[in-house]
This record gives structure tokens, sequence and C-alpha cells, in this order.
């Protein structure tokens, strides 16, 4: 029989107790070593978000510091072409120029529709005089209100000396913008204006200067942009409508050539983001002796009258020569008298224009002698319009009324008297309504046969500055408006039948457009209404598409403010009046390239 020793350690089949417990703290260290790498898992998170965080507040101060240098620059650039344009450096550093001798006023008041508007406007631009600082008129009227010898905002500075600034010939750097403070004015016989009623201010007379070269000629050089429009087609995404339209900001050297057209003292740019669809060319350059004011077509097209100081002049489109010199030899021949506005009779036969003696004249124009003189306006006359009809003058004048004229009759048959000063006017193509701008910023429109007003274009929609021209389209039931808040506006009509007694008239504002750099002194719309017209104080002219409000191109010849823009009503020609002291005659056609 066999003995075995007996068994040494644990029974057979029991657990280890120190494998156990050697297990549990393998266990205990990995799940406190799992629990320290989520927690480094979680700070390295953290981490990686203030990284993040950090990343982006580094980029967007960079582009802050991008827009600050972009800005800073642009500023520079600007009051370089301003320097230039003066001839340069300021005389004194105060950035005011000399005080200037007050312009003469016509006839008793101030005759300063358009003065001192410029205050308020804090934004420069080419040519610009320094921002206005803002100054109190006697009696509380803010700055723009306050009569003085201002002149239109019309008007870019000219090179050279400081001369009689103070309309539409430029203005010297001054508190109010035009080249002296507000005081009153003088008449051609040197006599201070009385006591008594006094109008609303007035536009000064414009005075004569030389004319600054248009941008991008040989003697401005032309401004490098900002580096975020250096690119003709802008940053990635593509800019907003406003800035798509601004096309004075585009370099014009790094445009494609089909997007560019540069001739000997004029050029366009084309909108990069719109398909160019026109090309544009200049016809006939006509020099004149004084700033021109206006300009109109008659309705066959074949002539283009003028108006400048102390005479209107009618020019044949095909040739450029002048066919007529309209010149009322009645009148002292000493002081200024600036034709305000022209326009042909439909028949062609007569040219009606107002002056700044209040006067509205009718000439013949085959025997060059005045049929009609219609008088009844207290202050100066800054607009006229002939209806369909050929029987009806509508004018607009400084005191505060719209009134229309009956040449049959030779009498005034209505008068429309509103709350501020009156810059334009325009009669629908059926005769029917007359539309008029006002320095309110409002536009109205009255039935011209029942005497009542039919609309008033103002409010959230509306203009925030005067209006200074209005135009109704081809089909009578839209018309557009321009500003000196920069903007063209395009109001639909809704006039009350007169099937519906009672029947609520309406307008609104269906499209803006935004894009000229400074006040826009005109509009007009094409003869079948394929295109916006508007001449601006940056010296510009743009095409803009009416359904879209995108513009399709810009135009830079005249060396001042474009005053007047009009189309011919025959199609493909257009005029416009500068303070360059020209009007030039321009074609517009499909463009054929690729």
């Amino acid at each position: 029989m066999n003995h075995y020793p007996p068994r040494i350690g644990p029974p057979a089949g029991a657990p280890s107790q120190r494998l156990n417990e050697l297990l549990d703290q393998i266990r205990a260290e990995f799940e406190t070593e799992s629990n320290r790498s989520v927690d480094y898992e979680g700070q390295i998170t953290r981490h990686i978000q203030e990284i993040e965080m950090i990343r982006g507040k580094v980029y967007s101060l960079e582009q802050q510091h991008v827009q600050v240098k972009a800005k800073y620059e642009e500023e520079i650039a600007r009051l370089q072409r301003e320097l230039e344009a003066r001839g340069g450096p300021s005389q004194n550093s105060q950035h005011h120029g000399p005080s200037q001798p007050p312009p003469p006023s016509i006839g008793h008041g101030p005759s300063n529709l358009f003065g001192g508007i410029m205050a308020g406007n804090n934004q420069g631009g080419p040519g610009l005089a320094p921002p206005p600082q803002e100054t109190q008129q006697p009696g509380g009227l803010p700055p723009h209100l306050g009569a003085g010898p201002q002149g239109p905002p019309g008007l870019n500075p000219a090179p050279g000396p400081p001369q009689h600034f103070g309309g539409y010939g430029g203005s010297a750097p001054s508190m109010n913008g035009y080249g002296q403070p507000p005081q009153p004015t003088a008449s051609p016989g040197g006599k201070r204006p009385g006591p008594g009623p006094r109008g609303p201010p007035g536009p000064a007379t414009p005075q004569q200067n030389s004319a600054a070269p248009y941008p991008g000629s040989p003697q401005v050089p032309r401004p490098t942009p900002p580096p975020h429009q250096q690119h003709p087609l802008g940053p990635p995404g593509g800019p907003p409508l406003r800035e798509s339209n601004i096309l004075a900001d585009l370099d014009l050297e790094s445009l494609p050539a089909n997007l560019k057209k540069e001739e000997q003292d004029w050029f366009a740019v084309f909108n990069p983001r719109a398909r160019r669809v026109l090309d544009v060319e200049l016809v006939h350059n006509l020099p004149h002796q004084s700033v021109v004011c206006c300009v109109r077509f008659s309705a066959d097209g074949r002539y283009v009258a003028t108006g400048c100081n102390r005479s209107a002049q009618i020019f044949d489109v095909e040739t450029g020569n002048p066919i007529a010199h309209l010149q009322d030899t009645s009148l002292p021949e000493d002081g200024d008298l600036y034709i305000r506005s022209v326009c042909f009779s439909p028949n062609g036969q007569y040219l009606a224009t107002g002056a700044e003696d209040k006067v509205i004249r009718v000439w013949d124009i085959a025997s060059r002698t005045i049929k009609h003189q219609f008088t009844g306006h207290e202050q100066d006359i800054y607009s006229l319009d002939f209806a369909k009809n050929g029987r009806i003058i509508a004018s607009g004048s400084g005191d505060r009324s719209v009134r229309l004229w009956d040449l049959e009759t030779n009498q005034q048959v209505s008068n429309f008297s509103i709350e501020d000063g009156v810059t334009t006017v325009a009669i629908s193509p059926d005769s029917r309504f007359v539309a008029a701008g006002s320095l309110d910023k409002s536009v109205r429109v009255w039935d011209i046969h029942t005497g009542s007003l039919v609309v008033r274009l103002e409010g959230e929609q509306g203009h925030k500055d005067s209006v200074y021209s209005v135009a109704f389209a081809p089909s009578g039931d839209r018309l557009v408006s321009g500003s000196l808040d920069k903007t063209i506006k395009m109001w639909e009509l809704t006039t009350p039948s007169r099937l519906i007694p009672g029947a609520a008239p309406s307008g609104k504002c269906i499209r803006t457009f935004e894009g000229h750099k400074d006040f826009v002194l005109s509009v007009a719309l094409t003869p079948h209404g394929d295109w916006v017209l508007s001449g601006s104080k940056d010296r510009g002219v743009q095409f803009w598409d009416p359904h879209t409000g995108v513009a399709q191109l810009m135009l830079q010849g005249h060396k001042n403010s474009v005053i007047s823009v009009a189309p011919s009503p025959t199609g493909g020609i257009f005029a416009t009046g500068s303070g360059d002291m020209r009007a030039r005659i321009w074609k517009f056609d499909r463009y054929t390239g690729p």
C-alpha cells in the first residue's frame, strides 16, 4: 500500500487569493489610468477649443486691420487726388481758403435754393472740399437751408489758385464748402437786400473757373484702389448689389479689355458683374463760354439746346454746328443771368427758357425772337417742361411753387404751392400729371386737369435728402428721381380710377439705384424705358438696368460735375452738360464684341 506525502498549499479548486488581489490592483490601476485619460482628452479638447478661439480672434483682428488699412489708404489717395486737383497744397493749415466775394444775386431776396446743402455731408470724394463744419444759421435754420451766397453742390473744385467760386463753377475749401461763410448777397447794383419777405434760399450764380482734369487723365494719376478692391471682380463670393454698382472703385488697369474703353479725354468702364450689352462713343464736344446748366433735345432728335450764362444755344446733333444763339438783348449787359432750364415745344418751333430773373421766355426759333414771356414767380426758375400737347408749360421755382402756363391764352392756369423750394418738374407723357421734386426730400404728383395732389412720395422708402431731378417713364406709370442722398429711386404710380369714387392714390418705391459716389444731379430714361441715365457731382454718367437696378457702365469725361443728362427722343444718342463749360453729345449702341 502506497503512502503519499501530504499536499502543501491550498486545497484543490480553491481560488488563489493572491491572484485575485493582483487582479484587483491591476483593475484599479487601469480604471485610474482610464479616468486620467478621459481627463486628459477633456483637457486636450478644451485646449483645442481655446486655440481655435484665439485663432478666430487673431483672424478677426487681421481682417479689421486690413479694412482699416484699406480705408486709410483710400483716404490718403482721395486727399492726394483732391490736392492735385487743386493744383498744390492748401495755403494754410486750417484748410479754409481765403474769403471770396459773394456772387451777385439776381432780384430781391436770397437767390440760393441749393446753397449750403453740402453742409452736413460728412463724406469726401474726388475733388470735394473738406467736410464742412456744422454751423447754425441765423434763426435756427439748419446749415443746408440757411441763406447765403453758396452755390449748388454741383461742382468739384478746380486746380490752380482759388478763384471766384460759389456756384456751378467750383467750390473753394471753406466752412460751408462753397468758398465763404453765410452772409447776405448783393444785387448786381451792389445793394444788399433790404428787410421784408424773403423766400427760401436759391442757387448762387454759377461762376466760371478752370476745370479740373477728368479722373484718369494724364494730369491726374489714377489712384491705386485698396487691396481688397484691386481685383476687378471683387472679393470671392461677390459684393452686395450696392458695392457691385460702385464702378468708380474699379481698377482701370486691371480690367480686361472688353470691360473698358479709353479715349483721349474720356473713358468708360463696364460692370464686371453684369453682361455687357452696351457700347458708347463721343460724337461731339461743344465748348461754351460758361457753365452749361442744362441740355435738352428736340422731339425729332435733330437738335440739342443748352442753357448757360445769359443765353441759350441750339446745335445740330449730326454736325455739332451751332444753329441759333438766343439772348434777350433788352437786358443790361452787366451781371450774370444763367439759364437754368431749356425745353423744346413738341413741334420744334419754340424753345422755352427759365432763368434767374424769374422770367420764362418762349422763343420762336426761326426768327430768334421772344413770342411769350411769363412772369409771376418770385424766385429763380430751375426747371421747365413742355406738355406733349404743346400748349402747357410747367415751371418749378425756389418760391416753393409749381406753375402751369397756357401758350394759347398767354396766362398762368395753375399754381401748386408746397412747403419748400421746387428743384425739378416733369409732365407725364399723356399730359395728365405733373411731378415735382423738392428740397424737402419729397416727390409730388398733381393731376393737371383737377389741380388735386395725386400722391406724395416720401417716408421710409423715400429719399434721405433733397430731390434734384425727376423724369417720367415712357409708360407714364413710373417715374425716377435723383437726390443729394446719392441714390436714384424708381416709383410705381397707381392713380385713382375716375370710375371708382373715393379710390385712394398710391405710389411706392420699387427700386433704389445705388452706386454714385456723390450727389445725383440729373436723371432720365431712354425713349423706350430700356435704361436709366444719371449724372452726378462725381463727374460720372451711369447707365442702369431699370428692371434690376444693376449699373451697366460708368462714363467719365467731363472735368467737373455732370449737371444735366438728356437722351434723344429718337434713341441711341444722349447729351451731357457740365461745370467744365462743355456740353457733349454721345451715342450708345448694342455691344457686338466678344
